[in-house]
């Protein structure tokens, strides 16, 4: 199985300026914007390791799933939490020829913890050697007003940890603060043996 990212957060989005401010960049001298490029760097690379760490992502995009195997023939749990919509579902047989599947024959079975694609009545039958690519949309909406409050705190708590360490080599700035830790706690992905990937 192999998840692809199809489309990058939109760094539009980016909380840049309550960074800044959470860092007090602006404090005692004009913020001229010079460090944005910077803080939307650190910003991205905040969000993606909350992302990692809950299984789901924070700003909508599309991805793509690729799977060589249906665990069972009716219902198929997705690979990250917070899908809103299947986009399409395609079967690739060995010889690469691919076939649309149509879009009455499944559904997505909505769930906070565990979101899976459903066959109605079946999935499709993956032929031997091919592979079903499934294109999937999942995020909390395409701004930054649409992410939780906590968990956006959380990700600006990251990112002014990876700023005030940027210098740092080895040790201990790697791991996440507890804070952190603590704040996205609610939001990971619980794995039951019945609903895994």
């Amino acid at each position: 199985m192999t998840l692809t990212e199809l489309t990058a957060p939109d760094a539009a989005a980016f909380p840049v300026r309550a960074l800044a401010e959470h860092l007090r960049l602006g404090s005692g001298f004009a913020d001229d914007g010079s460090l944005d490029a910077l803080l939307e760097g650190y910003l991205l690379a905040a969000i993606v390791t909350v992302e990692g760490r809950i299984g789901r992502a924070i700003l909508t995009r599309d991805f793509l799933w690729e799977v060589t195997a249906w665990r069972a023939t009716d219902r198929q749990a997705l690979p990250l939490a917070g899908v809103s919509a299947i986009v399409s579902v395609l079967v690739q047989d060995a010889q690469g020829v691919e076939t649309t599947v149509d879009a009455q024959s499944y559904g997505l079975v909505a769930d906070s913890q565990c979101p899976s694609l459903e066959g109605r009545p079946a999935l499709p039958a993956i032929p031997a050697g091919g592979v079903a690519v499934v294109r999937l949309r999942a995020g909390f909406g395409t701004t930054w007003d649409a992410v939780p409050g906590d968990l956006g705190h959380a990700i600006l708590m990251l990112a002014a940890h990876f700023f005030e360490h940027r210098a740092s080599e080895g040790g201990r700035p790697s791991e996440l603060p507890i804070g952190v830790l603590a704040m996205i706690a609610r939001y990971r992905r619980v794995r039951l043996g019945g609903g895994s990937v």
